[in-house]
């Protein structure tokens, strides 16, 4: 089967869904300019992961702000969504799509107009004190001090995605893998299948009976035994097809 024919299946998978789950990885926002953290050009082949670990920035918050304002707020904040997750947000304005469950903490599926989104490794969106638990929007924080506080008690604020030694966030975890029961269909974007416990959402999904879709620039850890259609390209150029295949034949 060559990829129209593929794109054409897939098409009608969504439409014929009665519960569709998108699932993404750092793959859907490349081509919005934030390189994966894994991998060939990856983050983590720049910089030193052990400066993200919860123990470090308790004990150097400094030093973990400093590389975290160069990767998340300087960088990141200039990240638009691309036409990846703004062909997700149509498919879930014209009903298909019930649920995003993302792996990014970029906020680019809110941006994109998705409304039903669980960020399964939390957000760079907001900031919360490590005393009081007060919590800021982060586009409203100065960077010029290292680190920043807390206006109230002078805490150190911590973003609000996970670091290395925490857990998943335990109502974006108990509402993925619900969605991974009650889904028929799963698209599964920009994701190598690696990183636990995550990877274990497609899984569970299949074992519940759902299809598996699987939009990537190369095969995953899911494409030989979880995925049922491989779409193979870039997501913005699959999305953008997938999407008006779905219109074409509505």
């Amino acid at each position: 089967m060559d990829i129209d024919d593929k794109i054409k299946r897939a098409a009608e998978w969504i439409k014929n869904s009665r519960h569709t789950t998108v699932f993404t990885g750092a793959g859907i926002s490349v081509e919005s300019g934030i390189p994966p953290f894994r991998g060939k050009g990856g983050i983590w082949n720049k910089y030193d992961p052990n400066l993200l670990e919860l123990r470090f920035f308790r004990a150097h918050p400094e030093k973990s702000w400093s590389i975290i304002k160069e990767i998340i707020y300087d960088f990141f904040g200039q990240a638009e969504p691309n036409d990846a997750h703004k062909g997700i947000a149509e498919l879930e304005k014209m009903g298909y799509v019930k649920a995003v469950i993302t792996q990014n903490v970029d906020h680019l599926h809110q941006d994109a107009g998705s409304k039903t989104v669980y960020e399964f490794h939390g957000t760079s969106r907001t900031l919360s004190c490590m005393i009081c638990g007060s919590q800021y929007d982060a586009r409203r924080i100065s960077y010029q001090v290292m680190p920043p506080r807390c206006s109230g008690c002078m805490g150190i604020l911590k973003p609000d995605f996970i670091f290395f030694g925490e857990g998943i966030p335990k109502e974006a975890s108990m509402l993925s893998f619900y969605e991974a029961q009650i889904a028929d269909l799963f698209l599964v974007i920009g994701t190598t299948g690696e990183v636990m416990p995550a990877c274990q959402v497609p899984l569970q999904a299949k074992d519940n009976g759902a299809r598996i879709i699987e939009i990537n620039l190369e095969p995953s850890n899911f494409t030989p035994w979880v995925t049922d259609i491989f779409l193979q390209g870039k997501a913005t150029e699959i999305m953008n097809r997938l999407v008006e295949e779905v219109k074409e034949n509505k």
